[in-house]
């Protein structure tokens, strides 16, 4: 809980959390005692101007006042894992191609938080500050086309008919409080769908498999059912839900670096990465980009179709905008990358590109892209960043679309034979490609997000989590925000502040450096590295019977 680390980078680059060691003087504003949207803005105007210049807002020592936070932890906050079920249907097909769709289909869906809800800045984390939960949700099926998206069962706007689960209505800011209910904030833009009626055991196999060389951790988690031919909702019939975990932990205060690690055991697919971000003002907008740290998201398939097979995503710019206006809204510029490496045929690639929006009229949010194949062997796709660069006898699919709305794609003349109803029973052919199923001008929904809403997740209530755990660090804050007491709230704000500093002091004067304990504490490779707590925290994780807990 302390904001002091040091990580040797082999570069030569130290990572060093000491906040005297923060560029620049510290950021600060004091509360001005009107909560209103007028006062916040005038706030938020005030901020703005001292930021400034800055270069990197994202290493400054930055104090806000309680009520401009929304009451939300900022390790809970990001996870990537607003539709698990997407992420645990990566390796769901036989196909490599389906495999890597399925990989774009779950970059437009991880975020989702940003299409249906408002930009909120939730706490600031402290060094040591660790999260887990869990989501325990039905698999996804497929219809007979196999050029359309999968069905999802759970938290959508599908009509009844269409779903297993029932609609309602969540809102991502919950405090789960110490008899284990829970709350609602009425403060958060982020009014999400819902928690579902009618809730199934997960089916959790506790057999273990070696991920051998398999890069993210050296967990060892169960395998799949089966042979892994076919799809895999098969093997989940009249099995209930599927879970997948997620632990994260704050291994830097300044530069703030956080480490998080995620998994579907029973689908073999597990997701890492190091989470840092660079944020400059720019004009009327706050630019934010990965920082140096943050390398990308790392996916990896441990079992089942596509065994062996790693997913490097690379991360875009994003602008928040609307700020002089009080009325954030996000947009996407840039690109995002997707190398699949280690595959048994084809070895496939993505191009991800954002249009940049217009200093006039309205924000269109469009996007469009290409999936390629390329030569694992060679360097020449490492220039292909835009969709105009990729060789069109490399196209295989190419989509389109608004990145918060509708996504359709289709597949090229260069494309591989499109599967049939059958052919998920069998391993698709890479020697050569033939005509494909959509022809060139027909299109496919590749993703429609208007339909989809954010996953609540289960968290352990209260006395059950450790001091250290972002709800319960958070508490005293969370209940006076909730509570509309945000002269208190600031005062139990600045007081985990000020214990965070005095901690460092204390370790500084004694010549201690603070050790991550959930995760190794090189981050060099941008791939995190669980130690032996953190194999525990995730098969306790994995373990959890949460049939009476609140999703939040």
């Amino acid at each position: 809980m302390a904001d002091e680390a040091i990580v040797k980078i082999p570069s030569g680059e130290v990572l060093e959390d000491d906040d005297s060691e923060a560029p620049g003087p510290t950021i600060s504003l004091p509360d001005s005692g009107d909560v209103g949207e007028g006062g916040k803005l005038s706030m938020i105007v005030q901020l703005v101007k001292k930021c400034l210049g800055v270069k990197d807002i994202a290493a400054m020592r930055l104090s806000l006042p309680a009520s401009l936070l929304e009451p939300l932890p900022n390790l809970e906050y990001w996870h990537y894992l607003d539709r698990p079920d997407l992420f645990a249907a990566i390796n769901d097909s036989n196909d490599p191609f389906e495999r890597i769709l399925a990989v774009v289909r779950f970059i437009f869906t991880k975020d989702l938080k940003f299409v249906h809800g408002k930009v909120c800045k939730p706490y600031n984390s402290v060094l040591g500050e660790h999260f887990r939960g869990h989501w325990d949700v039905p698999p996804v099926s497929y219809s007979s086309d196999p050029t359309q998206p999968p069905i999802l069962r759970v938290h959508t706007s599908v009509p009844p008919s269409q779903v297993t689960l029932a609609q309602g209505s969540e809102t991502v800011s919950v405090k789960s409080n110490r008899s284990g209910k829970s709350s609602k904030s009425t403060r958060s833009g982020l009014s999400l769908t819902s928690a579902s009626k009618g809730k199934t055991s997960p089916t959790l196999s506790t057999a273990p498999t070696s991920l051998g060389d398999a890069g993210l951790s050296k967990l060892s988690l169960s395998p799949l059912n089966g042979s892994g031919s076919g799809r895999n909702e098969d093997k989940d019939k009249d099995k209930g839900h599927i879970r997948v975990i997620y632990v994260t932990e704050q291994v830097s205060h300044h530069p703030p670096v956080s480490a998080y690690y995620a998994s579907c055991p029973s689908r073999g697919v597990e997701m890492a990465g190091i989470d840092q971000i660079s944020a400059k003002v720019s004009g009327t907008a706050v630019r934010v980009a990965p920082g140096s740290f943050n390398k990308g998201i790392y996916i990896n398939l441990t079992s089942g179709p596509g065994t062996g097979e790693k997913y490097h995503i690379t991360h875009p710019v994003a602008n928040v905008n609307g700020i002089l206006r009080g009325s954030f809204y996000i947009t996407v510029g840039d690109s995002t990358i997707v190398t699949c490496v280690g595959a048994k045929g084809v070895a496939y690639r993505a191009v991800i590109e954002y249009k940049e929006e217009s200093w006039l009229g309205r924000a269109h949010f469009l996007v469009e892209g290409v999936i390629h194949t390329y030569n694992e062997g060679s360097t020449e796709h490492v220039e292909w960043t835009k969709v105009k660069h990729v060789p069109t006898a490399r196209v295989v699919a190419v989509f389109d679309g608004c990145w918060r709305n509708h996504i359709r794609w289709r597949r090229t003349a260069a494309s591989p034979p499109a599967p049939s109803t059958s052919s998920a029973a069998s391993s698709p052919s890479t020697s050569s490609f033939s005509t494909p199923s959509l022809s060139e001008t027909e299109y496919a929904t590749l993703v429609d997000l208007s339909t989809l809403f954010v996953v609540p997740k289960k968290v352990r209530p209260l006395e059950r989590q450790l001091p250290n755990e972002s709800r319960k660090l958070w508490d005293g804050v969370t209940t006076r925000l909730l509570a509309k007491e945000y002269g208190e709230a600031t005062k139990a704000k600045l007081a985990i502040e000020q214990k965070q500093r005095d901690e460092a002091g204390e370790r500084k004067r004694k010549g201690v450096q603070f050790i991550p304990q959930y995760f190794e504490k090189d981050i060099s490779s941008g791939i995190p590295v669980l130690t032996s707590a953190g194999r525990k925290a995730v098969e306790e994780e994995l373990k959890e019977c949460s049939e009476t807990w609140p999703s939040s």
